[in-house]
C-alpha cells in the first residue's frame, strides 16, 4: 500500500443519513505529527445494561474497572503509513476490526494494549458492505484477551459509553459519553478509501471518536462491548472539519453475526441483507433533481423479477419510504430482512404501478 492511498483512506467522507443528512468521516489515521500529541467461535457475550446509582466516587470506580477490564482487549493495527483500531474476538488471535481499515492490504502489524512489541497478521476476510473485517494474528500470545460483547438491542438512550482506541496514534485512548441515539441508519461514500457500506441498526453516542479510533470498541459500564466505532459526523459549515459529540458504532450483534461467519467459514455466507436482485442508477427529473433509481437489469428468477418488474421502470417508494436515489435504496433496504414482503411502487411509461417483493438476499 503507498503512503497516498493509504492517507486517503484515512480522510474519506461520508454521508450518514440521519433526521438530516450529515457529512461524516472515516475514523483511521496516519500516523500522529509531535504538534498533535497535546490534544462458528463466538467471542463471548454478555445480555444486559448496567444501573449506575451512588456517588461520584462510585462512578469513577465503575470507569477505572471498565477500562481496567476491557483495553487489554483493543488493540492498533497498521498497514503501511494508514492505522486504525481492532477488539480481540476470540483466543486464537482473531481481530475484529472495520473494512476501511484494512482497506487492500493482506499484512498488518498489530500492538496489543498488553505490551511487547508489533505482531505480524493477515486478512482473514474483509466485508465493505457492512464495513468490517477480521485480521489473524501469525502467533497469539498466552495472555490476549477477547473482549465481552453485550446486547445491543438492550441498549438505551442516555447510557454511559466509553470509546477505546488509537485516535491519532495515541494508543489506548479513551473517551467518555452517552448513547445519543439507536437504530439509526448510516451510508459512507466510496471516495477517499469508503467502502460504500449502507449499515442499519447504528448507535449513535457523543463519546469522542477521532481518526484512528475506526474498529476500536464502544463500551458499557458492565464491561460489554456494544458497538465498534466507525463514522465521525463532520460539519460542512465548519470546513468539513468535526461535528462534536456525533459518532456511530456498528451494533454488537451485527458484528458478533459478520465476525464469526468470517472466522468460520473464512468469509460471510449469510448476510441477513435485503436485496431487490436489480442493477439500477439514479435519474434525474426534469427540475435536476434526483427523481427514482432506473432499473437498468433485473436478476433472471431473482425476487424483482419474480415481481413482474423489468428493465426501465423507475422505482420510486420500497415499503411506503420514498425512492429517490440509489442510496436511498440501499438504506431502506438495510431496514428489511431476507425473506420478507415488501410494496415497490415504480413508473412504466408514465404510469405508476405497485406490486409486492419478496427479497433477497445480497
Amino acid at each position: 500500500m503507498d503512503g497516498s492511498r493509504a492517507h486517503a483512506r484515512a480522510t474519506f467522507l461520508l454521508t450518514a443519513l440521519v433526521c438530516c443528512a450529515a457529512l461524516t468521516a472515516g475514523c483511521s489515521a496516519t500516523s500522529p505529527r509531535p504538534a498533535e500529541r497535546e490534544g462458528p467461535q463466538k467471542a463471548p457475550s454478555v445480555s444486559g445494561a448496567p444501573t449506575i446509582r451512588g456517588s461520584a466516587g462510585d462512578l469513577q470506580a465503575a470507569y477505572e474497572k471498565v477500562v481496567k477490564d476491557v483495553l487489554p482487549s483493543v488493540v492498533q493495527i497498521t498497514a503501511g503509513d494508514s492505522l486504525g483500531s481492532g477488539v480481540v474476538f476470540d483466543a486464537k488471535g482473531n481481530i475484529v476490526t472495520n473494512a476501511h481499515v484494512v482497506g487492500s492490504a493482506q499484512s498488518f502489524k498489530v500492538t496489543l494494549a498488553t505490551g511487547g512489541g508489533p505482531v505480524g497478521a493477515r486478512l482473514v476476510s474483509s466485508y465493505p458492505e457492512q464495513d468490517l473485517a477480521v485480521v489473524r494474528l501469525d502467533e497469539a500470545p498466552r495472555n490476549l484477551k477477547p473482549a465481552a460483547f453485550g446486547d445491543s438491542s438492550k441498549v438505551e438512550v442516555g447510557q454511559i459509553v466509553l470509546a477505546m482506541g488509537n485516535p491519532l496514534g495515541l494508543s489506548s485512548s479513551v473517551t467518555q459519553g452517552i448513547v445519543s441515539a439507536v437504530g439509526r441508519t448510516v451510508s459512507s461514500g466510496r471516495s477517499g478509501g469508503g467502502t460504500g457500506a449502507t449499515i442499519a441498526n447504528m448507535v449513535q453516542t457523543s463519546a469522542a471518536i477521532n481518526p484512528g479510533n475506526s474498529g476500536g470498541a464502544l463500551v458499557n459500564l458492565a464491561g460489554q462491548v456494544i458497538g465498534i466505532p466507525t463514522l465521525a459526523a463532520t460539519d460542512p459549515e465548519l470546513g468539513r472539519g468535526p461535528a462534536p459529540g456525533i459518532g456511530f458504532a456498528i451494533p454488537a450483534a451485527t458484528v458478533r453475526t459478520v465476525a464469526g461467519q468470517i472466522v468460520k467459514n473464512g468469509r460471510v455466507t449469510d448476510s441477513g441483507r435485503a436485496a431487490l436482485g436489480i442493477t439500477g442508477r439514479t435519474i434525474i427529473g426534469p427540475d435536476f433533481t434526483p427523481a427514482g433509481v432506473a432499473v437498468v437489469a433485473v436478476n433472471q428468477g431473482g425476487p424483482a423479477d419474480r415481481a413482474g418488474l423489468r428493465a426501465g421502470d423507475v422505482i420510486t417508494a420500497v415499503g411506503g419510504n420514498g425512492i429517490s436515489t440509489m442510496q436511498s435504496l440501499s438504506e431502506a433496504l438495510a431496514g428489511l430482512k431476507p425473506g420478507e414482503r415488501t410494496e415497490v411502487t415504480y413508473d412504466r411509461d408514465g404510469t405508476e404501478h405497485t406490486t409486492t417483493v419478496t427479497l433477497g438476499e445480497i
